[in-house]
This record gives C-alpha cells, structure tokens and sequence, in this order.
C-alpha cells in the first residue's frame, strides 16, 4: 500500500473520504434540503435545479462557464441549463442559508438523538482539524467553501467538514485527471470502462450520445478502451494511476491528525456513514465509484 505524508496509507486516506462522502452528499437528496430549495422557488421534482446552484453558491453569482470548469464532469450544456436561471432565483446567500438549515433538519431526522451526542462531537473537531488544515491553491471549490463561516453546531461543522475535504479531493481529482490527458468526457469513458458505474448512470451528466462515442474513439485511439467500451490493461493502469494521484493529493490535510487520530475518526464515523447510507436517500450507484476504486 503506497503511504503518503505522514506515514498515512493510500487506503486509509481512500476509506475517509468513502466515509466521508455520504455525509456531505445527503445535501443533494434529504427531502428537507428539498423542502428549503422550493422555499427559494426551485423546483424539485428531480435533483439538479438545485444541486447546481447548492454546489455552486460558495463561488458566487458565477456563469456556466466558470462553474463547468470547476465541476469539469458535467456537460457544459447541462450546466448552463440550471446555473444560467438559477441566480435569478435566489442569490449564492440565500441559498448558503438554506443548505445549513437544510442539513440541520435532515441530519436531525437520520441521526435522532445522537445527533447531539459526544462523539458526533468528538468527530466533527477532528474532522474539522483536518479541514482547516486543507491547502486551497489550486483548487476552486475548497477555497470558496474555506472562505465560509464554520457554523456553531457540531454536527453543521461535521458536515462543512466533510464538504470541504470532498471538494478538496475533488481539486485534487480533476488535477490528476488533467496530468492524464482526460477530458471531462473522456473521465466518465474511461471510468465506466472500469466498472466504476453503468453507462446509464454516467448519462446523468448530459453528454450526448454522440459526444461518448467520440470521446470513446479517442480513447480507443489511444490504447485505453477496446471497441466494446471495456478497459485494456493500458486503461486500467491508466485509471489506476489517476486514482493513487488523487489520494496523493488528498493526503496532505490528514497531516494535522496523528495516526491514532485518524483510527478514531474512522471508528466514529462509522455509526454517522451507516446511517445515512441506511436511510436510503441515496442512490445505490454513483458516478464517483465508491466502493469500485
């Protein structure tokens, strides 16, 4: 297992942020956040109308073009679609506002009594260290959910917490993707030729079916993908590479933990990532492959 500053192991940093993931992704599926987005007057009969503008709000009133580049996955067709009315709805405050209460009030409902309690306590200060301590050269979406003000509350600073060591790897992942020579398109291409999720739900991010095909042709092109869309052992080395980058990258911000540190907050997430992910709010296959890479 390759280790990185610290002494830390690219596993453990991988399994922090698998168990960290959950706990900020809840945002985009808690009917209570839902509930404060149609308070703002985004519909919400599916996710995106405010997925984008939540994610988006700690940038700014920014267009499509500079939130494409930052979420990099996404069709920048499929981004314009809900950033370019989104602002006119409710400005970037508004909506910072409502993710908070949002989150508060889903958190209440999936975690009950415990979300007062002291190790949910004891795990938002430690990841919160961890936080803190995340370098934002670099690295848009960090930097602007860095520049927000911790809430009060321990489990809010779990989840700001959690939020900003994911969009930090995230950084770090679109850097690495960039080193490889993947496009935004390209990334989904090869991932799914990994089994790291189904086509079907690579389709969620807009691009058309002519815009896959040419961005498989490339690859193919280059070694990576056979005619069928599978990985060759070029391609999955390739990927391989990208994802060990990545935990590189996402290391450094563990630093400010001891090792015996970083043991705890994984034994006390696990009781936190088990709920959430047995309140059944979130969708059994992502486009991130967790639990895949």
């Amino acid at each position: 297992m390759v280790k990185h500053e610290g002494g830390l192991e690219s596993g453990r940093v991988r399994q922090l942020w698998h168990l960290l993931e959950p706990l900020h992704a809840v945002l985009y599926y808690a009917p209570e956040v839902f509930e404060e987005a149609s308070a703002l007057g985004y519909a919400t009969a599916e996710r995106w109308p405010s997925y984008f503008p939540y994610r988006a709000a700690p940038l700014g009133a920014v267009g499509a073009e500079r939130v494409a580049s930052a979420f990099y996955s996404f069709s920048p067709r499929m981004v314009a679609e809900y950033i370019d009315p989104a602002w006119k709805i409710a400005g970037p405050e508004a909506l910072l506002s409502a993710r908070v209460r949002g989150i508060d009030r889903a958190y209440r409902a999936i975690f009950g009594d415990r979300t007062d309690s002291p190790e949910l306590a004891e795990a938002a200060a430690l990841a919160r260290r961890a936080a803190e301590a995340a370098g934002s050269e670099g690295r848009p979406l960090a930097a602007a959910n860095a520049a927000l003000d911790w809430p009060e509350a321990p489990h809010l600073q779990l989840w700001h917490a959690a939020t900003l060591l994911r969009e930090h790897r995230g950084d770090g992942h679109i850097a690495a993707l960039l080193v490889a020579g993947l496009d935004p398109v390209e990334s989904l291409v090869s991932f799914a030729a990994i089994g790291a999720a189904s086509v079907e739900r690579f389709e969620s991010r807009g691009w058309s079916p002519e815009e896959w095909a040419a961005a498989h042709s490339r690859l193919t092109a280059r070694g990576l993908v056979d005619a069928a869309g599978t990985a060759t052992d070029a391609g999955r080395e390739l990927r391989r590479t990208v994802e060990e980058h990545t935990d590189r990258l996402a290391a450094a911000p563990w630093q400010a933990l001891t090792l015996e540190e970083v043991d705890r907050l994984v034994e006390l997430l696990g009781e936190f990532w088990v709920a959430v992910l047995s309140s059944g709010l979130l969708p059994s296959e992502t486009t991130l492959g967790i639990g895949k890479v």
